[in-house]
């Protein structure tokens, strides 16, 4: 079960990363935090090829899955910014354009973290580690 949820995130990773680099791109961009506005494309387009090398990392990559989980982990914790900045600026992006659908996106955030650190037993190994 846990293998199946790693690798359907790692294609859910890839194909969200290719549509920053072309379908998606400036519905992604409307989603930077403001401080980074003048950035925007660029944070969109490293950002597309970063979820596209982990989620190749979350189907090939089985050796380093512990390590693969928690650098997913601390992605979906960084991009969360751009969550809440497109909450908090009101920001019509993916027919989100409502502060309460925007406020329901920002409640799965979370589960994404939980989901890399489960499927890929990074969790486990790092309290394992910890006894």
């Amino acid at each position: 079960m846990k293998k199946i949820a790693q690798i359907v995130l790692g294609l859910g990773l890839m194909f969200t990363g290719f549509s920053h680099l072309g379908t998606n791109r400036v519905e992604f961009q409307a989603q930077v935090p403001t401080l980074f506005k003048d950035y925007a494309d660029f944070v969109v387009l490293a950002s597309g090829v970063v979820e596209i090398l982990l989620g190749l990392g979350l189907i090939i990559g089985w050796k380093y899955r512990a390590q693969i989980g928690w650098a997913v982990a601390l992605f979906f914790v960084a991009i969360f910014w751009g969550n809440i900045s497109q909450f908090v600026n009101g920001v019509d992006a993916f027919g989100l354009n409502s502060d309460r659908a925007r406020a329901t996106r920002l409640l799965f955030q979370p589960l994404l973290v939980i989901w890399a650190l489960w499927s890929t037993g990074a969790w486990r190994t790092w309290r394992t580690r910890a006894n």
